[in-house]
């Protein structure tokens, strides 16, 4: 999978409160620094948390790409629409569902419907990319 993709502008970039206009940190962030006061003991510092939240996004991408990849072997009907509906399901299952659902941003219902247009967007050129390098490397095996 190519992580570069995967994130939205709920996950990637900082958060505008819509209350109070103060800035929060992404997502990626906030799970970087619970799995890593969880797994390691270890709090991040201000210096560490950019570069954690992007390894949390990459590792994240990578994963799915991985699930991807592998069901698509086992089953190519997934394949139909070359990676755009694969897209949209990581948006709907985790910048829409699983990340509020774990505390690491604000509810779906408290961003603009530009911000979810743009998410999907993104996603869009996610699901195509992850596809297309999907059968650039099944075309080298």
């Amino acid at each position: 999978m190519n992580g570069s993709n995967e994130s939205s502008s709920s996950t990637q970039q900082r958060e505008q409160s819509p209350d109070d206009g103060e800035e929060q940190e992404p997502a990626t962030v906030k799970a970087a620094e619970t799995i890593s006061e969880i797994i390691l003991g270890h709090q991040l510092a201000e210096n560490e948390k950019e570069i954690a939240g992007d390894l949390v996004h990459y590792a994240t991408g990578a994963a799915s790409g991985a699930v991807y990849g592998a069901a698509a072997e086992l089953a190519p009907e997934l394949t139909v629409g070359a990676g755009i509906p694969f897209g949209t399901a990581v948006w709907l299952i985790v910048d829409e569902g699983a990340v509020p659902l774990l505390g690491l941003s604000k509810r779906p219902t408290e961003y603009p419907l530009s911000t979810h247009i743009y998410a999907l967007a993104s996603h869009f050129v996610y699901g195509l990319t992850t596809d297309i390098v999907r059968r650039a490397v099944r075309s080298m095996l």
